[in-house]
């Protein structure tokens, strides 16, 4: 039994296709079902049922999961006890956010940490999804959700503030909106916003923040957006609607594993530097945690 088909296994039981498991993996599909094959005949089960939707564990597929999992855990435990004994400000730190909070806060830190230790390389993802830093799908996780996963290390940063924008040339009483699409649509900053202007038509959803400021500025209509991105964006001014949007907490969390590994700690340290010192634009004045 080779570790790299238990991983192929994992990825393709998480996943439910080889396509959606390859991407993952970084391998081809016809790769991934061989190995699937492979690890199959070895153990001499059938794990999964393929269906016309994609790969469905079986009752011995389940079994295996378990011990997999227990596997995986201890490798991965591994991976990071020894990251964390280098004690050198050099090597790849992964970090993970929401897009905007990525390009219009943490660029910031990269910026700084480059000029501070050149040897660190950061790469960042933004994806919409809660990462899980067990399995070291990121070293380090802004987000505005705490972490429930256990043996994470996380504080809340700072509390958020949000402000109404319209376009430059339109005036304050546009009749139309800007939220967050339907699957966010209990998010604090659009019941405020739909309160309001309770007769106005939502114009424009969407998931994407960077998209709502994009449309704000194309004249589409009201968006309620982070202040670092509202005023970072041309052709967009704040408005008054009467009282201001409500905040929302920001965390960052890593595994403790990581916690004495130097080019995390400096980078929390650089981003720690930029809100004290007021760098990022609309965050002057914002409460720090």
């Amino acid at each position: 039994m080779e570790w790299s088909d238990l991983r192929i296994f994992l990825a393709v039981a998480r996943n439910g296709t080889l396509g959606a498991a390859a991407r993952e993996l970084g391998q081809t599909q016809p790769t991934m079902g061989r190995r699937i094959r492979a690890l199959e005949a070895s153990l001499g089960l059938a794990l999964f049922q393929r269906t016309s939707e994609g790969f469905v564990l079986t009752d011995e597929g389940r079994a295996v999961l378990a011990h997999a999992e227990q596997m995986e855990a201890h490798a991965l435990g591994i991976a990071r006890e020894a990251s964390g004994q280098g004690g050198a400000l050099d090597g790849m730190l992964r970090v993970s956010s929401s897009d905007w909070f990525g390009a219009h806060v943490l660029t910031h830190a990269v910026a700084s940490m480059r000029r501070r230790h050149p040897g660190v390389s950061v790469e960042l993802v933004t994806d919409s999804r809660l990462v899980s830093l067990a399995r070291r799908e990121a070293d380090l996780v802004f987000r505005i959700a705490p972490f429930d996963e256990p043996d994470i290390a996380q504080r809340l940063l700072l509390s958020m503030p949000y402000a109404a924008y319209v376009a430059d040339d339109l005036p304050d009483g546009v009749p139309a909106l800007i939220t967050m699409d339907t699957a966010f649509g209990t998010m604090p900053d659009v019941a405020w916003l739909r309160a309001r202007r309770s007769g106005a038509v939502v114009a424009f959803r969407s998931n994407s923040r960077e998209a709502q400021a994009r449309a704000c500025a194309l004249g589409v209509g009201i968006a309620v957006l982070p202040t670092p991105l509202g005023d970072s964006t041309p052709g967009i001014r704040r408005i008054d609607l009467g009282g201001t949007p409500p905040e929302r907490d920001m965390w960052l969390g890593y595994h403790r594993d990581l916690r004495h590994v130097p080019r995390l700690r400096a980078f929390v340290a650089e981003v720690d530097r930029l809100l004290d010192d007021g760098v990022v634009p609309g965050l002057t004045g914002s409460r720090r945690r």
